[in-house]
């Protein structure tokens, strides 16, 4: 359920149902090489991409409901991550006009592992994005919003006041929509997360991606503790914000790793975690060590209630904003009834 604010105006439609080529259909930004979108990854070898299993299929995007969310997004020179990630969701999703819009620009200052947003060093903000995206807000009706972005290292403050002025825009434009934004880790970044809070999203997310040990092979720009941290000062500045992070599963971690994620997620109050089956954009990523089946996920999701969490999303497909309205309604739901 992603929407990146797409200034290319190209058809993302993939050529199959294969979710590792969604947005690489001929065309879009999806399709260049590894090495354009990606210049750091040029000297990598090339890993062998595991044959998918039938789980993992999903169908191609087109319907009539789909082409009229791609119409409004283009309409109001957006870009969307559906696109640029390549999400394998990107046909159900639009089809219900359900949008995550990724801010500040499509190159990313970040090199990780997994990611296919593009990397490279970003142009200047828009100050007219903040209105942008609130009029397809608007449009679109939507009830409940995702707001995203890439890392802009490059920036004083990470981008912390330009999400602020996005989430401020989104009230003033469409008052009953709720908005979940998902987070850069404003590494080194004093005072920003501060400014995020202070616009008063309704949830926010930040993805921890993988356990601490693969850090350095998948995320090595980031650090663990430092994003476990972010996410466990949101509940001390505002214990009213929902709190959510999200990690991926297949990048080779064990399962006594992803058991104490879980336990260090709780340790920081976070509401709501989504895991997730990583899966290659190019032979140029890191690679899929194997494919976790559902049983496995779901075993994950009754550990991960156990422990305590609000609200735990635990498929092959899910995706940090996928079914994200749904998810928030649930998620106030379940915390109103233990209030009560």
């Amino acid at each position: 359920m992603a929407l990146v604010l797409d200034l290319l105006n190209r058809d993302p439609r993939p050529n199959s149902g294969n979710p590792q080529d969604a947005g690489n259909a001929p065309g879009t930004n999806a399709e260049l090489p590894a090495e354009l979108r990606h210049p750091e990854k040029r000297r990598r070898p090339e890993n062998p991409i595991l044959r998918k299993p039938d789980w993992i299929r999903v169908k191609a995007p087109g319907s009539p409901k789909w082409a009229e969310t791609q119409k409004i997004v283009k309409a109001e020179g957006l870009v969307t991550v559906c696109e640029e990630a390549g999400c394998p969701n990107i046909g159900e999703c639009w089809e219900k006009k359900h949008a995550t819009f990724m801010i500040m620009g499509d190159t990313c200052t970040r090199a990780c592992a997994f990611c296919n947003v593009k990397t490279g060093v970003p142009q200047a903000l828009d100050p007219l994005e903040p209105a942008k995206v609130a009029q397809a807000v608007a449009k679109l009706g939507l009830e409940h919003v995702v707001i995203t972005s890439v890392d802009r290292d490059d920036l004083k403050d990470g981008g912390a006041e330009h999400f602020a002025q996005v989430i401020r825009a989104i009230r003033r434009a469409s008052p009953g929509t709720t908005i979940e934004i998902l987070t850069p880790d404003f590494l080194r970044k004093p005072g920003a997360l501060e400014v995020v809070v202070a616009a008063r999203p309704d949830v926010f997310n930040h993805n921890l991606e993988t356990v601490p040990g693969k850090y350095l092979t998948v995320r090595p720009g980031a650090r663990y503790f430092h994003s476990l941290r972010l996410l466990q000062r949101v509940k001390e500045l505002d214990p009213t914000i929902f709190t959510k992070s999200g990690i991926m599963v297949g990048l080779g971690e064990e399962r006594n790793e992803i058991l104490q994620l879980m336990d260090d997620l709780r340790s920081a109050d976070v509401d709501f975690i989504t895991i997730g089956q990583y899966l290659a954009p190019s032979r140029k990523h890191h690679a899929v060590i194997r494919f976790v089946t559902p049983e496995e996920f779901k075993g994950f999701e009754a550990i991960a209630y156990v422990k305590g969490f609000l609200m735990v999303s635990s498929t092959p497909l899910t995706r940090s904003s996928h079914h994200a309205g749904e998810d928030f309604a649930r998620l106030r739901a379940v915390r109103a009834a233990r209030n009560s």
